[in-house]
């Protein structure tokens, strides 16, 4: 059953505070207006061209700056920087392996045995996402790809970490759009499909009764102020006999843990002109008064066309 709840609408504005003239209504009846700025990061055939030279990994900082020097395209060998070893643990060295899955996905599995439990940051095409590892320093995750040579980072806050890349080889069929942002609030991605209503089909979202072609995951740690999230919505235009206009929303609970604060927000867009671009955006939350309430961005990513081949 979908339940109707009260919001507060804003269109986003790239690169300004969004702290004026919200507007309580009663349920999701904005209307999308497609976003025009953008920045170009890379495109595929840049990324390949850079990977086929490098060779010789050290993963010296945690920072996404650094360039991994042996990803090879379709290389998913470990490569990793040795950490300290903990009293009684003989090998602490990391690894880490990416695989290409169906869907432009890869999966991720780290080994850390001397970091159990700890937060550790994976760096992918100018996406960050906060994972925790698990008893025994291991971690496994799948990821959506912003690149057909995908290149994974992974770094420990005491910048030891590791590289590993993959060959996405069905990207080019995917259209993906992703948000990130960090600390506690709870971003929302929501795609009405070709026309689709709020709880019907072709409404999708990150719920389990969402019901579309497309799908959205979420990736990140709950409740943690540190914590770099991200949603991320992928439509397979290369497999799909529609057409028509796909629009993306963005929603935002206003909780007594972010009323009032100033919440940076980063898109990045992977569409059919295989360019990968990204925006940065700020917004102000409501004050405390509307905890309870949702925030509804039309203007922050957009909107979808798609067109049969």
């Amino acid at each position: 059953m979908f339940v109707v709840r009260n919001y507060v609408t804003m269109c986003g504005t790239v690169a300004c505070a969004l702290g004026i003239g919200y507007l309580m209504q009663n349920g999701p009846t904005a209307q999308h207006n497609r976003a025009q700025a953008g920045v170009d990061v890379a495109s595929a055939a840049q990324q390949s061209s850079v990977l086929s030279g490098l060779e010789d990994i050290v993963l010296t900082s945690a920072t996404p700056s650094d360039t991994p020097s042996d990803a090879v395209p379709g290389n998913t060998a470990p490569v990793s920087r040795v950490a300290p070893s903990a009293p009684g643990t003989s090998d602490c060295n990391i690894s880490a392996r990416a695989i290409a899955v169906p869907g432009a996905m890869a999966r991720l599995s780290l080994k850390a045995p001397c970091k159990t439990e700890e937060r550790v940051e994976i760096h992918h095409s100018g996406l960050t996402v906060s994972k925790m590892t698990d008893a025994s320093g291991a971690l496994q995750m799948t990821i959506p790809a912003l690149s057909e040579y995908a290149i994974f980072l992974i770094s420990f806050e005491d910048e030891t970490g590791s590289v590993a890349t993959t060959h996405v080889t069905d990207i080019a069929e995917y259209n993906r759009v992703a948000l990130q942002w960090q600390g506690e609030t709870e971003l929302q991605i929501h795609a009405l499909e070709f026309g689709a209503s709020y709880g019907g089909n072709g409404h999708v979202w990150d719920d389990a009764s969402a019901n579309g072609a497309g799908d959205v995951l979420r990736l990140g740690q709950t409740g943690h102020e540190k914590a770099q999230n991200i949603e991320v919505y992928s439509f397979p235009a290369g497999a799909t006999d529609q057409s028509g206009t796909i629009d993306l929303t963005v929603e935002a609970e206003v909780t007594e843990a972010n009323c009032g604060h100033t919440l940076n927000v980063q898109a990045l867009e992977l569409l059919s002109d295989r360019r990968l671009r990204s925006r940065d955006m700020s917004l102000t939350l409501p004050d405390c008064s509307q905890a309870g309430e949702f925030l509804v961005l039309n203007n922050l990513l957009s909107d979808l066309t798609i067109a049969t081949k």
